[in-house]
C-alpha cells in the first residue's frame, strides 16, 4: 500500500490561491462598477454584482428606488422593510458625506461568511468612488452647459451697449463697461432725438450677476421706448420709475439708480436728472467741480416719485463724468478708492479727450486694486467739449 505524503506548505498555498481569487473577483467587480459615468448605472451594477456574483437574496438602494433580486428590500412606498438580518453599507464621498445606502438581504437570513462580508465592504468602497465620480461628471456637464449659456448671455449683453464711438462735432465722448461676472447690472446708452439732441444715461441695477443683467435688459427696453417719444428728461425719469414699480415685487428688489442727460450740440447748456445715482462730475476750466446730486430715490423703489431737472452750463473746455459705484468702491484690502480720489483724477487729467481720460481712470483703478479681484461692475461715460480756439 502506498503511503500518503502531505507536502509541507500545501494549506498555505491553497489559502494564498483563495486570496488571489478573491482579489481578482473584487478587481473585476471594481472594473464593472467604474465602467460607467452615470449614477443610476453605477448603482445597478453594484446590485447586480451583489445578487448574481455573491448569490445574495436581494439588494437595494432605497433612496433611489433601485432593487435587484428576489427579497423584498424596498416596498412600494419606498421604505425599507425592517428586517434584522438585512445589512447596511453606507457610501460616503471623500469628505465623509453620505451619498447612498446599500441594503443587502443575505440568503435564508443567514450571516455572511468572512469572504462575503469582505467582498461587499470592498465593493461598497469602490462603489462610493464610482458614485462620486458619476456625480462630479454630471455636475461638470451641468456647469459646462451653464457656462455656455452665460458666455452667450455676456455676448448678447455687450451687443446691447453702444457698438461704435459717437462722433459729435465739437465734443469728445467715450464710454466703458466691465462686468464683475460674465454679465452684470450696469447699463449705458446714447439715443438720438428727432430734434437733434442726444439723451445719455448711465444706470446701475441693484446687485450683480444674472438677475441684475435681466433687469438691465428690461430697463433698456423701457428707456429706449420712452426716449423715442421725446419726453422731457424729468418726465422720462418719472415714468421710468413708475414703470419699474409696476413690474412687481422682484423688480422692486432690483431697483435701478440712473443719471440722465440731454445734450443739444453747440449749446452751452445741458440738462441732467439724477435718480438716486452717484453724483455726476461736471468740471469747467478754472472752476470748482460741480456735483450733480440725486433729486430722488432710485427708480422702482417708491411709487409716484418725482424727479427734478437741473440745467447746467457746459461751455468750451467743460468735461463731465457719469459712472457707477464699481469705480468708487474699488477696494484694496479694506480701503476704498472713494469719490474724492475719482474726482481728483478726473479733474486733473491733462487730456481733453474723453477716451484718454477713461484710459487714465482705468489704469489708476487697476494700479490701486492690483492683486485684489474686481468686486462690482464698472461703467463710465465721459463727455468733453472742445475749446473753440483749439483743434479737437
Amino acid at each position: 500500500m502506498a503511503a500518503s505524503i502531505e507536502l509541507p506548505g500545501n494549506s498555505e498555498t491553497i489559502h494564498l490561491q483563495q486570496q488571489v481569487a478573491r482579489l481578482q473577483a473584487l478587481l473585476e467587480a471594481s472594473r464593472q462598477v467604474h465602467s460607467t459615468i452615470h449614477e443610476e448605472e453605477v448603482q445597478q451594477q453594484v446590485l447586480r454584482i451583489v445578487v448574481r456574483e455573491l448569490e445574495m437574496a436581494g439588494a437595494a438602494f432605497p433612496a433611489s428606488g433601485l432593487e435587484y433580486g428576489d427579497a423584498p428590500v424596498v416596498d412600494p412606498s419606498g421604505a425599507t422593510p425592517q428586517n434584522p438580518s438585512y445589512l447596511y453599507y453606507g457610501l460616503d464621498d471623500r469628505n465623509g458625506n453620505r451619498m447612498a445606502d446599500l441594503v443587502v438581504a443575505p440568503p435564508d437570513d443567514r450571516e455572511l461568511t468572512i469572504y462575503e462580508a469582505d467582498f461587499i465592504e470592498g465593493l461598497a468602497l469602490q462603489a462610493a468612488v464610482a458614485l462620486e465620480n458619476a456625480r462630479n461628471h454630471k455636475r461638470n456637464l451641468e456647469f459646462a452647459r451653464v457656462q455656455q449659456d452665460m458666455d452667450a448671455a455676456r455676448d448678447i449683453q455687450r451687443s446691447l451697449l453702444p457698438q461704435e464711438q459717437w462722433e459729435i462735432e465739437g465734443y469728445s465722448v467715450a464710454f466703458r463697461s466691465n462686468t464683475c461676472y460674465e454679465v452684470g447690472g450696469d447699463y449705458l446708452d446714447i439715443v438720438s432725438q428727432s430734434d437733434g439732441s442726444l439723451v445719455m444715461v448711465v444706470a446701475d441695477v441693484a446687485g450683480k450677476g444674472l438677475a441684475s443683467a435681466i433687469m438691465s435688459v428690461s430697463f433698456r427696453a423701457a428707456f429706449r421706448a420712452m426716449a423715442a417719444t421725446g419726453l422731457p428728461l424729468d418726465e422720462l425719469a418719472n415714468r421710468m420709475n413708475q414703470h419699474h414699480w409696476t413690474e412687481g415685487e422682484e423688480a422692486r428688489r432690483r431697483y435701478v439708480t440712473a443719471i440722465f442727460m440731454r445734450l443739444r450740440p453747440g449749446q452751452d447748456e445741458i440738462e441732467v436728472v439724477n435718480a438716486g445715482h452717484n453724483a455726476g462730475f461736471l468740471v469747467h476750466p478754472g472752476a470748482e467741480p460741480q456735483m450733480l446730486q440725486a433729486s430722488g430715490t432710485p427708480l422702482g423703489l417708491l411709487p409716484g416719485m418725482g424727479y427734478s431737472l437741473e440745467r447746467c452750463r457746459f461751455g468750451p473746455g467743460a468735461r463731465l463724468l457719469f459712472y457707477t459705484d464699481g469705480l468708487t468702491e474699488s477696494f484694496k484690502a479694506d480701503e476704498e478708492f472713494g469719490t474724492e480720489n475719482l474726482l481728483k483724477l478726473f479733474s486733473e487729467c491733462p487730456s481733453s479727450k474723453a477716451d484718454a481720460i477713461l484710459d487714465a481712470l482705468w489704469i489708476a483703478l487697476e494700479d490701486w486694486s492690483r492683486g485684489y479681484p474686481q468686486g462690482d461692475d464698472m461703467t463710465a461715460l465721459a463727455l468733453c467739449r472742445t475749446f473753440e480756439d483749439l483743434p479737437a
